[in-house]
C-alpha cells in the first residue's frame, strides 16, 4: 500500500489476471462454447434423427428397449427428447467393467442406433470445470482462477475511475499498449454485469466443495440428508428382493403434466425397475425456469402412487438454485443465449487482451534494455499457444469428429486426443517462430479450419448446408454457418495483424542486430 490505494489494486489486478489468465481464456472459450451444448452434440453425431412425438410415447418406447436390454439393471435413467436434444437418450446401471452403459434410440422401432461415438458439446462443457483432469482436482483449479477472477474485476472497478468513460475511448492504430488498452477496458464494461454474475455464480456452484463444513457440521457428516432436505434429493430405495411389474408410464406423465401445467418433462428415473420395491422418478424440463433446482415427482414403481415431491422453494435453496441456472443460462431463448454467447465472447476477449496487453508493455521494458529475457518468451508463447492455439484445438475437434472412421475403437477419446495434441502442437510452434508470425500462422490456420467446415460437413455427411437449410434443421445449419463465421472472424484477425506495421521495439532490435554487420562493410 505504500504507493496509494488505487495503485496497489492496479498492481494487485495486473497479477491476479496475468498468473492464471490462460487458464481463464480456456475457461471462457470452453464455457462459452458450451452455451450450444445441444446443438454441438446434434452436429457431431448428424446420423441421428430427432423425434417429434410427445413425451408419453417416447417414454412407453424408452420403457420397452430397457426391459428388453437391461432387465436386471439396478437403475434406468431416461433423457426424454427436448428443444435442443431431440432424441431418446437412455442409460443404465450394469454390473460388469462398465459400470453405466448408454443408447440413443431410434424413434421409430425403439431400436439403439448405430451412431459416431462422440462427447460432443459435453466435452467443451465438463473441460470448463474440470479441465480434463480428475474432475476433483480439475474442479479445485478452476475454482481457484474463478476466485482470483473476481478478485481482478474487483481491483480493476477500483483501478479505473473513469471505467465508462473508457467504454467510449478506443484509438486503434496507436501505440501498440495505447490501443491493447483501450480494447480491454472496452469489452470489460460492454458486459461488466455479465463477468460480475458468471464469476460469482461459478464460485457458488462449487461452493459446497470448497466450504463443505458448514454442511458437514450441521449435518454431521450426512451428505445425503444435507442434500434431501435443501435440494429435495430422495435418498435411493432399497430392493425388497422380490419381482416386481411398472405400471404403464403414460398415466403418470399425464399426472406430471397436470401439475405442472406444461408438456416439458426431461427425465424418468427408474429405481429398482424389476424389483417390488420399485420407484419411478419424474422430473420437469428446464426451459423457461430460472432456478436449477429439481421439480420431481416421485411414484411407487408398481402402483403408481404418488409419493413424493421434490420443489425446494426455502429461501437458501432457491437462492443457490438461481445462482447455479444463471450460470448455466439455460433458461435463455434463442436471443437472450445469444446475448450470453456474445457476453462470453467479450468475456474471452477481455482476458486475451489483458495477456496481450501485459506482453507489450513488458515488451517495451525489455527492448529497451536489450535483454528480452526467458520469462518474456515464456509469456509470449503461452498469449500466441492459448489464444490462437485453443482456436486451434477446438476446430481439429471438430475436423476429427468428421474425418476419423465411425467404427474405430474409442473414437470418443481419438477426438479428444486430436484435440490436444494439436494445442501442444500450437505451443510448439509458438516456441519456434517469431512472435509476430506465430500469431499471423496461427490465426490464419484456425480461420482457414472454420471456414472450411461446411465443405468438409458436405463432403462427409448427409446433413450439410443442401439438405439441413430446406429441411429447416438450424441446430445443424447453424452450427456449420456458426463456425464458418467463427472462421471468418479469426481470419479477419490474422489480416489486421498482417498489414499491421511492426512495431518500433521490433524495428530497433532488427536495427541493433544489423549494425555490426554495416560496421564491417564499411
Amino acid at each position: 500500500m505504500k504507493n496509494g490505494f488505487r495503485q496497489s489494486m492496479a498492481w494487485l489486478h495486473t497479477w491476479s489476471g496475468l498468473l492464471v489468465g490462460w487458464i481463464l481464456f480456456a475457461v471462457f472459450l470452453t464455457g462459452t462454447a458450451s452455451y450450444f451444448k445441444g446443438e454441438i452434440s446434434q452436429w457431431m453425431q448428424p446420423e441421428l434423427r430427432a423425434y417429434s412425438a410427445g413425451p408419453e410415447s417416447a417414454a412407453e418406447l424408452a420403457i420397452g428397449t430397457l426391459q428388453r436390454v437391461a432387465p436386471q439393471s439396478p437403475a434406468w435413467f431416461i433423457n426424454l427428447p427436448q428443444e435442443r436434444d431431440p432424441f431418446i437418450r437412455v442409460f443404465w446401471r450394469g454390473n460388469g467393467p462398465r459400470r453405466f452403459q448408454s443408447a440413443t434410440l431410434d424413434p421409430v422401432s425403439g431400436e439403439p442406433v448405430t451412431s459416431r461415438k462422440t462427447m460432443g458439446g459435453e466435452f467443451f462443457y465438463r473441460f470448463h470445470f474440470e479441465l480434463h483432469m480428475q474432475p476433483i482436482w480439475g474442479r479445485w483449479v478452476v475454482s481457484f482462477c474463478a476466485m482470483m477472477m473476481l478478485v481482478a474485476i474487483i481491483s480493476g472497478i477500483i483501478t479505473h475511475r473513469r471505467i465508462f468513460a473508457d467504454f467510449f475511448t478506443f484509438r486503434p492504430g496507436k501505440a501498440p499498449q495505447r490501443s491493447w488498452l483501450d480494447a480491454h477496458n472496452a469489452l470489460a464494461v460492454l458486459a461488466l454485469p455479465y463477468h460480475l454474475m458468471i464469476t460469482y455464480t461459478g464460485l457458488i456452484t462449487l461452493m459446497l466443495m470448497t466450504m463443505p463444513w458448514g454442511a458437514q457440521v450441521a449435518y454431521r457428516g450426512n451428505v445425503q440428508a444435507f442434500f434431501a432436505e435443501t435440494v429435495g434429493v430422495p435418498a435411493p430405495p432399497r430392493a425388497a428382493g422380490r419381482p416386481g411389474e411398472l405400471v404403464p408410464m403414460r398415466p403418470l406423465l399425464a399426472e406430471a403434466m397436470r401439475h405442472w401445467g406444461t408438456q416439458e418433462i426431461s427425465r424418468i428415473n427408474v429405481q429398482n425397475p424389476s424389483d417390488a420395491n420399485s420407484v419411478i422418478q419424474i422430473s420437469r424440463g428446464e426451459r423457461g425456469r430460472l432456478s436449477m433446482n429439481p421439480q420431481t415427482l416421485v411414484f411407487q414403481g408398481t402402483s403408481g402412487e404418488r409419493t413424493y415431491e421434490t420443489n425446494s422453494d426455502r429461501p437458501a435453496a432457491a437462492t443457490r438454485g438461481v445462482t447455479y441456472g444463471l450460470h448455466l443460462g439455460r433458461f435463455a431463448g434463442p436471443l437472450l443465449r445469444a446475448l450470453f454467447f456474445l457476453s462470453g465472447l467479450a468475456g474471452t476477449a477481455m482476458v486475451a487482451t489483458g495477456l496481450v496487453l501485459w506482453a507489450a508493455k513488458h515488451r517495451q521494458k525489455r527492448a529497451a534494455l536489450g535483454k528480452p529475457g526467458f520469462g518474456m518468451r515464456l509469456v509470449d508463447m503461452l498469449n500466441v499457444g492459448t489464444v490462437a492455439g485453443l482456436p486451434i484445438a477446438m476446430a481439429g475437434f471438430f475436423w476429427a469428429n468428421r474425418l476419423l472412421p465411425v467404427d474405430i475403437a474409442l473414437r470418443a477419446e481419438w477426438e479428444i486426443r486430436i484435440f490436444f495434441g494439436l494445442w501442444v502442437a500450437a505451443l510448439l510452434h509458438a516456441l519456434l517462430r517469431p512472435v509476430r508470425r506465430a500469431w499471423i500462422e496461427q490465426f490464419a490456420f484456425a480461420a482457414l479450419l472454420g471456414l472450411a467446415i461446411p465443405l468438409l460437413s458436405a463432403l462427409t455427411t448427409n446433413r450439410h448446408l443442401g439438405v439441413s437449410i430446406p429441411e429447416g434443421d438450424w441446430a445443424l445449419a447453424g452450427m456449420d454457418l456458426g463456425l464458418a463465421g467463427m472462421g471468418a472472424l479469426l481470419g479477419v484477425i490474422a489480416w489486421k495483424l498482417a498489414r499491421r506495421p511492426e512495431t518500433v521495439a521490433f524495428q530497433r532490435r532488427k536495427r541493433d542486430a544489423a549494425m555490426p554487420a554495416l560496421a564491417e562493410s564499411a
